[in-house]
């Protein structure tokens, strides 16, 4: 098949671009194929291990409405895999206090304990870890532990400092230290919305201590 000058011209000048610039595109598209192939395949590991992680959590959910030695053996293993092999998942944390909550129920304190001391220590975890040191510090104000109790209340975040307040306040008043106490309290009244049903519960123990 035979070419015109002007045709043979442009076809020499494809030639040549391409062979500047043929093997650094071929190159850019294979670094774009893998990298979308990685993508795909670490999303893929992730589901599995989400997946792998809700089975887990579905486990101690089932052990934690039983009852009896083996129930307390089943929450443990199934929140221990959690926290040791998918510790960042969400499964991992909602994991601790289902075991928490569970533990207490079944006299297990120390292991109730164990579940919470761990999640409060997650900073990975901010939407529960205040849940857990709340928890941790109402445990550990029935063990009267006090001053341990009060540490895990330093610090609150926003959405929490009216509760830690009022946890406060009940440790403090544990302590027979009554000022303090009312102080904790009046902060946790300030703190609250008029429509916390909670406001009610340490108005009462403003009132009780201010009577006694």
């Amino acid at each position: 098949m035979a070419y015109d000058l002007e045709e043979q011209e442009q076809l020499d000048a494809i030639k040549a671009w391409w062979n500047r610039y043929g093997t650094l595109i071929m190159s850019l598209l294979v670094i774009v194929a893998l990298a979308w192939g990685g993508w795909w395949g670490w999303q893929a590991y992730q589901n599995h291990r989400a997946n792998q992680a809700m089975g887990y959590f579905e486990a101690l959910e089932d052990a934690a409405s039983l009852n009896g030695p083996e129930s307390v053996a089943r929450i443990k293993a199934a929140a221990a895999t959690l926290r040791k092999d998918y510790p960042a998942t969400g499964y991992a944390s909602r994991g601790a206090l289902v075991a928490a909550t569970a533990l207490i129920q079944q006299k297990d304190v120390a292991g109730a304990r164990e579940q919470l001391e761990w999640l409060a220590g997650q900073s990975k975890h901010p939407a529960l870890q205040p849940v857990a040191r709340e928890r941790l510090a109402s445990l550990l104000l029935d063990e009267k532990q006090y001053d341990a109790a009060l540490a895990q209340l330093n610090n609150p975040p926003a959405p929490f400092a009216a509760l830690y307040a009022d946890r406060r306040g009940d440790i403090l008043a544990a302590q027979g230290k009554a000022d303090e106490a009312r102080q904790a309290w009046q902060t946790a009244l300030d703190g609250m919305p008029a429509s916390d049903p909670l406001r009610q519960v340490v108005q009462l123990k403003l009132d009780a201590l201010s009577g006694a």
